[in-house]
């Protein structure tokens, strides 16, 4: 599961080095939004080569979207063994997603970008297409595609966000990738948007910048006081072995219980 996704323009290679250093789970070398349009050919040259001379590991694309011109030349990259995975943006169906699995080299995995009303209505379809790895969530795309206020946008993107959430556990593929934080000056609010993507059940976010990293995967892990207590609950249920519900600290401690507890100290 990727915690942290850093895009980069793919048509600077002069940064992916440094993006590289950065710390992220996974770098993504951005064909699609980070080039403009006449210089999306050179992109993929400076990208082709980057891959040659890789070894490969941490390290994705983000392809044009399927029906733009430069979609079909974007598929001669997936072959490369360097690529941990491929991204495309504006999935909206597994039709297309079994398109690029065909292409992908056998060791990396597809992450679809669900940013349009069609792609998160197709969230289950898109989870349980082949060589799918994670969702992730283009809130910013989603919020224009679906006529959604700007006063409160992440309230309005909370169904959207729950059905990234559940299409995932039903597909049994990690947890999603949540959207972008796009205040990049504010660690405030960078802070309280991946305290929101966690307890909304996201693994993961998109990062825009390299210090939006260290924030994204200290949000996402256990705090020391959930953990004590995942250690606490785990201890009571194993001393109660199959007795059953018990009771620890005044609460009611079921199987559920504790087998979210035993996949937090598993780091699941």
């Amino acid at each position: 599961m990727f915690r942290s996704c850093l895009f980069v323009p793919a048509d600077r290679p002069d940064r992916f080095a440094k993006a590289l250093a950065a710390g992220a789970d996974l770098v993504i070398l951005d064909l699609e939004d980070a080039v403009q349009p006449e210089a999306k050919v050179a992109a993929r040259d400076h990208l082709r080569i980057f891959l040659q001379g890789h070894s490969g590991g941490r390290v994705g694309v983000r392809l044009n979207a399927a029906g733009t011109e430069w979609f079909q030349g974007d598929l001669s990259l997936l072959d490369s063994p360097a690529l941990a995975a491929a991204m495309l943006p504006k999935a909206e169906t597994a039709e297309t997603l079994a398109q690029l699995a065909a292409r992908l080299h056998g060791g990396a995995g597809l992450i679809p970008l669900a940013e349009t009303a069609l792609g998160i209505w197709n969230a289950l379809e898109l989870a349980r297409a082949p060589r799918v790895i994670q969702l992730a969530f283009g809130s910013v795309d989603f919020q224009l595609d679906a006529g959604l206020p700007d006063d409160d946008p992440d309230r309005a993107m909370l169904y959207a966000r729950s059905r990234l959430v559940l299409a995932s556990a039903a597909a049994g593929i990690a947890a999603p990738i949540d959207g972008v934080t796009v205040d990049l000056d504010d660690p405030a609010r960078t802070a309280a948007d991946v305290a929101q993507s966690r307890a909304l059940g996201f693994g993961g976010k998109l990062c825009i910048h390299p210090r939006q990293i260290a924030p994204v995967h200290e949000g996402l892990a256990p705090t020391p006081a959930e953990l004590a207590r995942a250690r606490a609950i785990v201890a009571a249920a194993d001393a109660a072995g199959a007795a059953g519900a018990i009771r620890l600290d005044g609460k009611l401690i079921d199987r559920p219980v504790a087998e979210r507890a035993r996949r937090m100290l598993a780091g699941g």
